[in-house]
């Protein structure tokens, strides 16, 4: 093990929590990316700092039609805090200029156009050497209930254009990541998010990205009851009860894991401003947090033999939809930062494998 390998996987902070659920009529304001960064970049625990962030690639953070000036410019702004960039979220959905992913024509026209627009500047970002990995992130655009319409349809129909999508990514050199949310079409169950990246099968350009506030309520069942894992009602001291449900998840969905994000959920569905009600994202501290967040992340960074993966080369703190008071407090982001250093020690690349499994 090399001392770089140490240092795997890189520490993120999202930028994307300043935008989504905010900036409607009846929601909060949006926190300007300038301010993301600069608390990223003031945040740091013993000495140790965010090595990077990942951004949603829509204004007012970051323009998809941005041109080759405006990202050098991103890129100077960014480098200059000592930070790389990481994964792109591609913005997809019909209110930020994309469209649903299994709808009409022009529908799979404008989703498609938008990955494309993400790859591209990808592809320019690693150019200038400010990113040197990470993923596009994309989703069905679509909701449960309209998929449920006629299911096998829609997924065949998400599927194609999924496939679509990895041949534009592939011209780019850029690798797709698909997160499984309860509010995204053919995406809302473990059983059928694995369904659609088997239909899919281009694993070498579109994998799963793994949310751990998203991911806990697969084991729920929410608008997927048939897929449910757990008993209903469920008490939260069985521990092992939901161990073994996050394993069944943990175990399907891993192989094609590229992309994980480090959060804590209270096993409820929250939404705020036009975003859809998904995983709730709470605070490493929140005492109704469901997870051990440090060692359910290792369901995820460990293999079936207790191996460190090291299929990521970053991890990223999500904290959607976190109000705006919380987010401009430096606390909040040494929390953060103190758990994903707990969770880079526990399974990083460079962590021991368990006695049990030696």
């Amino acid at each position: 093990m090399t001392a770089a390998q140490h240092a795997y996987p890189k520490l993120h902070n999202a930028m994307w929590p300043g935008l989504v659920g905010k900036g409607s009529p009846g929601a909060e304001p949006t926190i300007d990316l300038d301010t993301m960064l600069d608390l990223t970049a003031a945040a740091s625990v013993d000495g140790v700092a965010f090595d990077g962030v990942d951004l949603f690639l829509f204004d007012p953070h970051v323009s998809i039609d941005a041109s080759d000036a405006d990202l050098a410019r991103l890129a100077d702004k960014i480098g200059s805090r000592g930070l790389a960039i990481g994964s792109l979220v591609a913005p997809v959905w019909p209110p930020t200029g994309g469209g649903s992913a299994m709808g009409s024509d022009e529908d799979r026209r404008k989703f498609l156009t938008q990955v494309r627009k993400a790859c591209a500047i990808g592809q320019t970002l690693r150019k200038t050497g400010v990113r040197a990995y990470g993923v596009v992130r994309i989703d069905s655009a679509s909701s449960p209930s309209e998929w449920a319409k006629d299911p096998d349809a829609n997924t065949k129909r998400i599927a194609d254009t999924f496939r679509q999508a990895c041949d534009i990514a592939d011209g780019y050199g850029e690798r797709l990541a698909a997160e499984g949310e309860i509010c995204w079409g053919g995406m809302h169950s473990w059983r059928r998010m694995v369904q659609l990246l088997e239909m899919v099968g281009r694993p070498k350009t579109l994998g799963f990205q793994a949310d751990m506030a998203h991911t806990l309520l697969y084991t729920l069942g929410h608008n997927a009851p048939e897929d449910r894992l757990l008993p209903e009602p469920f008490l939260w001291n069985d521990a092992s009860t939901f161990d073994a449900a996050l394993r069944t998840v943990t175990d399907a969905l891993r192989p094609w894991t590229i992309d994980f994000h480090i959060a804590q959920n209270d096993a409820t569905v929250f939404g705020s401003g036009t975003h859809d009600k998904t995983g709730r994202h709470c605070l490493p501290t929140d005492p109704n947090g469901k997870l051990d967040v440090v060692r359910h992340a290792g369901f995820w960074l460990r293999d079936e033999r207790g191996q460190p993966t090291r299929a990521v080369q970053h991890v990223c703190w999500d904290g959607c939809m976190f109000p705006n008071q919380t987010m401009m407090q430096r606390g909040t982001w040494a929390d953060v930062l103190r758990l994903m250093i707990d969770v880079r020690n526990a399974h990083g690349w460079a962590a021991a494998v368990p006695a049990s499994v030696r």
